[in-house]
């Protein structure tokens, strides 16, 4: 009998800034190309850069797909390495999105939890990425940055991010725990 297929959801983020294409998103289309096996449902999607479109947005994403996994993938100027982020932050929130709108609590999730940790283990997956041999340098973080949007409603940003330089792709990996699935922020 044929295994169900898994779903998972990967997101790249929009134009905002100076990126006027934003390198998150390119690295996430190179992915749909590829795949991820015959025995994963990959669905990918463009995150404009405004809050309140994430409140909306990602938990929509959680409804439509019941997906396994959900990495966001995102861009930072200041990494030099794939980073790998253990816990993300819920406050701190300074910078205005493409809309020009910050939330006056500097907070994603209202009420949220200040932080929550990855629930995968991102030790491993740096060694097991190290093993391969794939040329490309993976660190490790425990203070994820705190870009302009992020995952949402009741679902504070939880994980680890994955951190590259821009167009040279930037992007972060991060986490949230969802019943038996997770979401990640890359």
């Amino acid at each position: 009998m044929e295994q169900p297929r898994k779903a998972v959801v990967v997101t790249g983020f929009g134009p905002f800034g100076e990126h006027t294409v934003n390198a998150s998103w390119i690295a996430v289309q190179e992915l749909e190309k590829l795949g991820l096996g015959d025995s994963v449902d990959l669905h990918v999607y463009e995150i404009p850069v405004e809050y309140k479109t994430v409140q909306r947005l990602i938990p929509a994403l959680w409804e439509k797909h019941s997906p396994q996994l959900v990495v966001h993938v995102g861009v930072s100027g200041m990494a030099t390495a794939v980073t790998l982020e253990k816990c993300g932050h819920n406050k701190g929130y300074k910078g205005l999105d493409n809309c020009r709108f910050c939330p006056g609590s500097q907070c994603c999730v209202e009420d949220g939890p200040e932080s929550i940790d990855s629930i995968i283990d991102m030790d491993a997956v740096c060694k097991r990425v190290t093993t391969l041999g794939l040329d490309v340098s993976v660190t490790i973080s425990q203070d994820a940055g705190r870009g302009k949007t992020l995952p949402a409603e009741g679902d504070p940003v939880s994980c680890p991010q994955r951190r590259v330089q821009p167009l040279q792709p930037r992007g972060g990996f991060s986490l949230t725990p969802r019943g038996d699935s997770c979401e990640c922020l890359v």
